[in-house]
């Protein structure tokens, strides 16, 4: 079986992590995004993988290669402007020969949804294309599904208003499709799944289903979504595997990474390799360290992501934050209460950053600038 990620977007709403990086390929606990998915796909022996895409292409293909070493085998298949999800996958026809049903992933989806049983329901219900959808507490900003009994797919209603819900089912970005619909996408042009092929094939009368299920499901597509992943994952409601060696009380430490004996680690933090915690550096999971980090005496950590070679100097404060890479935060400064730290940036000693604060990449912060 054949499956597509579309990761063509340039994840805007994910910035400023995504100025340098492209969103498949933001790391969650150390490992890009793009590569948690693969894995999920190859665990239900799904080996043959299409990627749709449009931006900073050559950042996946360079890491994924022809994706032997993670037993997969990987297409690459590029848009020549944004096509929208129907119409990368019409692209794709053009160029790949899809041979059976297809499952299609939205490129910023993290879940644990079982593909083959959702592969099963397609099958058993003879349906041309079957949307996973997924319960939300408010389903207004989303698309909501309305079905029949047999869950058949009945209309879609766009954010709705709440006097218009009927449901708390979403679409939830995960889709298994027959090839034979690509017939009703037009070619060459932007064209949806939600506003056009999926309408159309209603107003044809093809068979859609509804697949509903109670997976852990969450769009990455938001910094504050981006923190929540990881504490979902830290925190086991969703399972997936961390590198190094388990230490106990869910601590895992990577290769060639030097703690202190003063230090206090609670768990689940995960430490990457190459890593030095300095002295009295206490972290409080979830924590998540990427390779080459540099976390210096009497630091606090708590809640927190740091990419790649993130330099924290002494005494810094940093709760409820995420840090990109190569970032250098200098001493007594506190980054606090959901404040994204794009690539590259310096922050000067004694900052105050909080309250949801955004830093581009390449910025530097004079010492003692931002103090309120």
């Amino acid at each position: 079986m054949q499956a597509i990620i579309l990761v063509g977007g340039e994840g805007t709403r994910l910035r400023p992590l995504t100025c340098n990086t492209p969103k498949p390929m933001v790391p969650i606990a150390n490992r890009p995004f793009l590569e948690r998915m693969m894995t999920h796909l190859k665990s239900h022996g799904i080996t043959d993988i299409i990627l749709a895409m449009c931006y900073l292409p050559d950042r996946i293909q360079n890491y994924f290669g022809d994706g032997s070493d993670l037993g997969l085998k990987i297409t690459y298949v590029m848009e020549p402007l944004p096509l929208g999800t129907a119409g990368a996958i019409k692209n794709i026809a053009d160029q790949v020969e899809l041979t059976d049903s297809v499952l299609v992933f939205n490129g910023d989806v993290l879940t644990d949804v079982d593909l083959g049983a959702m592969l099963d329901f397609h099958v058993e219900r003879h349906s041309m294309a079957t949307i996973a959808l997924t319960p939300v507490e408010d389903p207004t900003p989303y698309g909501v599904v309305q079905r029949d009994a047999e869950g058949r797919v009945q209309r879609f209603i766009e954010k709705p208003g709440w006097d218009a819900i009927t449901s708390n089912l979403i679409n939830a970005g995960i889709y298994v499709i027959e090839p034979s619909v690509l017939r009703y996408a037009p070619p060459h042009l932007h064209f949806m799944f939600e506003s056009g092929l999926f309408p159309v094939l209603l107003q044809v009368g093809e068979p859609v289903y509804g697949y509903p299920t109670n997976a852990y499901w969450i769009d990455i597509g938001t910094p504050q979504r981006y923190l929540a992943v990881h504490h979902d994952l830290l925190m086991g409601q969703i399972r997936m595997q961390f590198q190094g060696e388990a230490r106990g009380n869910n601590v895992w430490v990577g290769a060639d990474s030097i703690i202190d004996p003063t230090a206090k680690i609670t768990g689940p933090v995960v430490i990457g390799n190459n890593c030095t915690i300095g002295r009295n550096a206490r972290l409080t999971g979830p924590v998540v360290m990427g390779d080459g980090c540099t976390v210096g005496a009497d630091c606090v950590l708590e809640d927190v992501v740091l990419w790649q070679g993130a330099e924290i100097h002494n005494q810094v404060m940093l709760k409820t934050c995420v840090i990109a890479d190569h970032t250098n935060i200098g001493d007594n400064s506190w980054i606090t209460n959901g404040a994204i730290i794009g690539d590259c940036v310096t922050v000067g000693s004694g900052n105050r950053l909080e309250h949801g604060i955004k830093i581009w990449p390449h910025r530097t912060i004079e010492p003692s600038t931002i103090t309120f």
